[in-house]
């Protein structure tokens, strides 16, 4: 069974940075496309990041393009994202998540429903 772990998060001023990281554990997932995503207080699971298996192609919510990068490390079983910039409205329980399958190497998904394991989620506050 694939676990995901989620490290990195914590709390920071407006304008810093974090980089947050998802160690798997149980099987590889050098093959499973990954993404991120958000929960804030009261709202839905919201889209944050995604990067297909290979690492070749990523896609980012609007909110935070340019700001945050995803990347992956297929040797060590890990998947990053870099946020730069961040502001209040990013704080949120970041989560991350694999998707068993994929329909060609360079598909991410964005969807939610497209990921079959999740990890527990790490706390990002970033204050004003």
């Amino acid at each position: 069974q694939l676990q995901l772990v989620e490290s990195g998060g914590g709390l920071v001023q407006a304008g810093g940075s974090l980089r947050l990281s998802c160690a798997a554990s149980g099987r590889t997932v050098g093959s499973y496309p990954m993404g991120w995503f958000r929960q804030a207080p009261g709202k839905e699971r919201d889209f944050v990041a995604a990067i297909s298996w290979s690492g070749g192609s990523t896609g980012y919510a609007d909110s935070v393009k340019g700001r945050f990068s995803i990347s992956r490390d297929n040797a060590k079983n890990t998947v990053y994202l870099q946020m730069n910039s961040l502001k209040p409205e990013d704080t949120a329980v970041y989560y991350c998540a694999a998707r068993k399958q994929y329909h060609s190497v360079s598909n991410y998904y964005s969807g939610k429903t497209s990921y079959d394991y999740w990890g527990q989620g790490t706390q990002v506050t970033v204050s004003s």
